[in-house]
């Protein structure tokens, strides 16, 4: 058993990880991680074959692809106690945006809120429903942390990753000004409106080099790729990972758009 700390109520369950697009194709290091912070907690982790939550369509006002997306993924996790995602921007699509599509229909509106009711951001997940209070990993150095919009916002997520980051061997971590403002990401946003999403990650790339922090955390790799490419074009010597492989203390792989040779010129 791991030398993680849980409350005395625990007991183990059945968890559907929700592994998302971004960590399926660009960082599979971060399923890993959360894998092992899981199976920590006492879950028996099990990876359904899923697809993308259905955001991207959902965003874009294209319903009725999003509607069997949704549906999709809800048979597909329908064994699982919970659903977990290592993004507050994908489970915050599940538990919050689910619901909003089917509250029309009937039949279909209670099975959404009996799925949504189920879905987690993985770091509140490990807070809030398994009690994790503290995890066995070391990290030396200073680290900021950035609170994702749709995890903070849409669900609550922010003293959780602070209470597990605290209890890392080595780790200090520095608050960061305007830690909740957005990073200019937003998913199809910083397509659709590519220099204002620009000016956005530039103040907050800004205010992570003032920090004088040496590595970025966040729970979402959408807008840790975003900073993490912002941060290397302007040569700011700052390493970007995602919260989870800290905490599960597999920070073997690169920072994120590094090679194992260091930051990228």
């Amino acid at each position: 058993m791991s030398d993680a700390q849980y409350s005395s109520s625990r007991a183990r369950c059945r968890v559907g990880l929700f592994v998302t697009c971004l960590v399926d194709l660009m960082r599979p290091s971060v399923g890993f991680a959360a894998v092992k912070l899981l199976e920590d907690a006492e879950c028996s982790v099990f990876v359904p074959s899923q697809t993308c939550c259905g955001q991207p369509a959902y965003n874009s006002g294209d319903r009725a692809t999003t509607k069997a997306i949704a549906l999709q993924t809800m048979a597909a996790f329908a064994d699982c106690d919970y659903v977990v995602a290592p993004s507050g921007s994908c489970a915050g699509m599940l538990a919050r945006h689910y619901p909003e599509l089917f509250a029309g229909e009937p039949d279909l509106s209670v099975k959404a809120n009996a799925f949504a009711a189920k879905c987690f951001e993985l770091v509140s997940f490990l807070v809030d429903v398994r009690g994790v209070t503290s995890v066995p990993a070391r990290f030396e150095g200073e680290v900021a942390y950035h609170d994702s919009c749709s995890g903070l916002r849409e669900l609550g997520v922010h003293a959780q990753p602070r209470k597990l980051l605290a209890s890392v061997e080595g780790l200090r971590l520095v608050e960061l000004t305007g830690s909740d403002v957005c990073c200019g990401f937003g998913g199809t946003f910083a397509v659709k409106y590519g220099e204002l999403s620009d000016a956005i990650v530039a103040q907050k790339t800004a205010n992570i080099a003032a920090s004088g922090a040496r590595t970025l955390l966040a729970g979402d790799l959408g807008c840790l790729m975003n900073m993490a490419g912002k941060l290397q074009r302007e040569g700011r010597g700052v390493h970007v990972r995602h919260i989870a492989e800290v905490l599960a203390g597999m920070t073997s792989a690169p920072p994120i758009g590094e090679s194992a040779g260091g930051p990228r010129s």
